[in-house]
């Protein structure tokens, strides 16, 4: 760093070449507005980079991810608010291009495509937006040539386009994903909230609210499987069971698990989120849903009732006329247990 701790403020491509790389350099791409989620970015790539190395932070509005009527001109710009959060948080330098400068002569007529990925959830509402977002960050890996890139999780649907770009397209870099950063209430850290009013705030709580609720139904309906393999298929079963202190719900329960698997997991998730939503769709101001899925996080395609391995329970809606997005990775297993996702222990 220079100037005691203060990051390198650049603006060209030219002063980023010209700057001499020090070890390991590890790169955090932004829009600004920058908040706690981004400085966990940081602070993770300061860890990778090391003392010897070196982390980039760069702060770009990309025009071309923003479809007509989406908020382009009332994102906030806050650079110098940006500048102190990435300092705070172990960055080396600020890449703070302009629009000129990232496109010079205008908008590039060859651009990067997402593929059919970039059609389904996120790519439907928002047609052409993964096109736009990875034709930048293709530029931005070129422009800093890190070694390592971080992303948050939040933006799952982005950061498997990109996971899948740099595989296809051979860029020499390694991505690594973050997990989500919550405020205390559960609401995902987004440089959107801050246009939520204290009522539509409230009403937004029923993302994260929905997501936890799928994951813990399907927490509670494994641990009925593993209870009920543990009690013989007899007509003591519900004797059993009270014994252990549970309900006759519960009960039946543990017999339909015990029973064939006629419950799946993947369904009992979708039915437990979608009761919180459609709770929301009720509020004052309500929740608008855009999507509620379950995806493969390989190519974002709804999985299967009898689906293994790892799945992502995604959301996206409005409250009032601000669009929010979450998410929370999932694993369905074999034997029907739930191995620890990287986000448990975030539910308030």
């Amino acid at each position: 760093m220079t100037q005691a701790g203060k990051p390198e403020l650049l603006h060209t491509a030219a002063q980023l070449a010209a700057r001499p790389r020090t070890g390991r350099r590890a790169v955090v791409m932004t829009m600004g507005a920058l908040h706690e989620g981004h400085a966990g970015l940081v602070r993770t790539a300061r860890r990778a980079a090391g003392p010897q190395g070196e982390v980039v932070v760069t702060v770009f509005v990309n025009p071309l991810q923003f479809g007509a009527g989406e908020d382009l001109d009332r994102y906030p710009r806050t650079l110098e608010s940006d500048v102190r959060i990435a300092a705070a948080a172990g960055a080396d330098v600020v890449f703070a291009p302009s629009v000129d400068e990232v496109y010079p002569g205008g908008e590039p007529q060859v651009r990067i495509t997402a593929g059919p990925m970039g059609t389904r959830l996120e790519g439907a509402s928002r047609p052409g937006h993964f096109d736009g977002m990875l034709t930048v960050v293709g530029k931005l890996l070129h422009l800093t040539r890190p070694d390592v890139a971080f992303y948050g999780q939040k933006d799952a649907q982005q950061l498997a386009l990109i996971r899948r770009m740099v595989r296809d397209l051979n860029f020499g870099v390694e991505i690594v994903a973050v997990p989500t950063v919550r405020e205390d209430d559960g609401l995902a850290l987004s440089s959107r909230n801050r246009y939520l009013s204290a009522d539509e705030r409230r009403t937004a709580l029923a993302l994260s609210r929905a997501l936890f609720a799928g994951r813990d139904r399907l927490a509670a309906l494994e641990a009925l499987r593993a209870r009920a393999q543990e009690v013989p298929s007899t007509e003591a079963r519900a004797a059993a069971l009270e014994r252990l202190g549970e309900s006759r719900e519960a009960a039946d329960a543990h017999a339909l698990a015990a029973a064939g698997g006629r419950t799946s997991g993947p369904a009992v998730v979708r039915d437990a989120a979608r009761l919180v939503l459609d709770e929301a769709a009720k509020a004052e101001p309500p929740i608008e849903l855009d999507y509620l899925a379950l995806v493969d996080p390989a190519d974002f395609t709804e999985i299967a009732d009898d689906h293994t391995g790892e799945a992502v329970l995604a959301v996206a809606a409005k409250v009032g006329s601000t669009r929010l997005i979450d998410n929370l990775p999932l694993t369905f297993a074999p034997d029907g247990g739930r191995e620890p996702g990287p986000e448990d222990g975030d539910a308030p």
